[in-house]
């Protein structure tokens, strides 16, 4: 017996089963397999209360489904790690089909949302510096030059040296901030990801061994050029100054991912290395503007790599360890039908 439509047809990055109204497992999607660390052929006709608890709780469940209820249940755990989930569960033409929502899920996508709330918002800050800062700056910095050029005296020309170095810097932070602000122009062009990977990485320091595992297949993707390249090569910089001695870049096709507003095919983008490991109470806020777990440094380098990364319709996560850290991006790899 098989389902009303195959699972894999359905865009959802969560664990979905279907079932007959006697527990009986009759399809899972990819997700689902990797959940539970099984192939399909091991959980088909497999009964979901070995899997899933309390009994009670989901037998009463599926009763209600058969008679023809949308409902969720918070109270399920798995049977061999007591890890929670909430389930939702709605009929269809075979049956029953239940979604499984991980409270360790539940809480990355609070986390993330959080993120993308706080990136709009600074998005919206740095717009505000382009026109109440660097207009006065400018002013501020012509002045410092007009007085350097027509007083001739050795104190006012140091201190006219003194203030234009500081107004640069001043102006170099702006622009660096005003990275994260929101593109007019973010036009997309067709761009070979390899070809940025190639240049990105080079050189490479003699201390640092670089692994390449891409997968050349994948064709070009819809993206623009100079922002993609700049989230890249700060990754890139990051994993060198992070202390690392080995880093991978990979290129896959990332099968069981979905994103926001966007149904097709997704590349997945890695860099992982072997660096200083990120201090845990820094890792869940590591994207935000000026935090940084480096002792120099303007802690917006990840940041903006968020922000390209929403401009292409993706996200950037990081997996981080005591052995490391890797930064994962996802694309779509056709034009997305919403940019932030």
């Amino acid at each position: 017996m098989s389902p009303e439509f195959p699972l894999s047809t359905i865009a959802i990055p969560l664990p979905l089963f279907c079932l007959s109204f006697q527990g009986t497992i009759l399809d899972a999607n990819l997700l689902a397999q990797e959940d539970m660390g099984r192939s399909l052929r091991r959980l088909q006709q497999k009964d979901i209360y070995a899997l899933f608890g309390p009994r009670d709780s989901i037998s009463a469940l599926l009763t209600r489904v058969e008679q023809g209820e949308q409902i969720s249940d918070s109270g399920i755990f798995r049977c061999d790690d007591h890890a929670p989930y909430t389930i939702h569960a709605g009929p269809n033409a075979e049956g029953c089909v239940l979604v499984l929502v991980p409270e360790t899920r539940r809480s990355e996508a609070q986390q993330l949302e959080q993120r993308y709330a706080m990136a709009e918002a600074v998005a919206r800050i740095a717009l505000e510096l382009a026109h109440e800062v660097k207009n006065p700056l400018a002013a501020l910095r012509g002045a410092t030059q007009w007085m350097a050029e027509r007083v001739d005296h050795p104190v006012v020309a140091e201190t006219s040296e003194r203030m234009l170095h500081e107004v640069d810097r001043i102006r170099s932070r702006i622009d660096d901030f005003l990275q994260l602000a929101p593109r007019a122009d973010i036009s997309m062009g067709a761009v070979s990801v390899h070809r940025l990977v190639m240049d990105v990485c080079r050189p490479v320091p003699e201390s640092v061994k670089l692994s390449l595992v891409l997968d050349l297949s994948l064709p070009e993707i819809p993206a623009h050029e100079s922002r993609l390249r700049q989230a890249m090569e700060n990754l890139w910089q990051n994993a060198l100054e992070s202390g690392a001695t080995w880093i991978e870049v990979q290129t896959r096709l990332a099968v069981a991912t979905a994103l926001p507003h966007y149904h097709g095919p997704i590349l997945q983008i890695s860099f992982q290395s072997n660096g200083e490991p990120i201090p845990v109470h820094l890792r869940q806020r590591l994207f935000e503007p000026f935090v940084t777990s480096k002792a120099s440094g303007s802690g917006l380098g990840l940041a903006i790599v968020q922000r390209v990364a929403l401009e292409h319709g993706g996200r950037v996560r990081l997996q981080a360890d005591d052995a490391g850290a890797r930064f994962v991006m996802h694309l779509p790899m056709r034009a997305p039908t919403h940019i932030s």
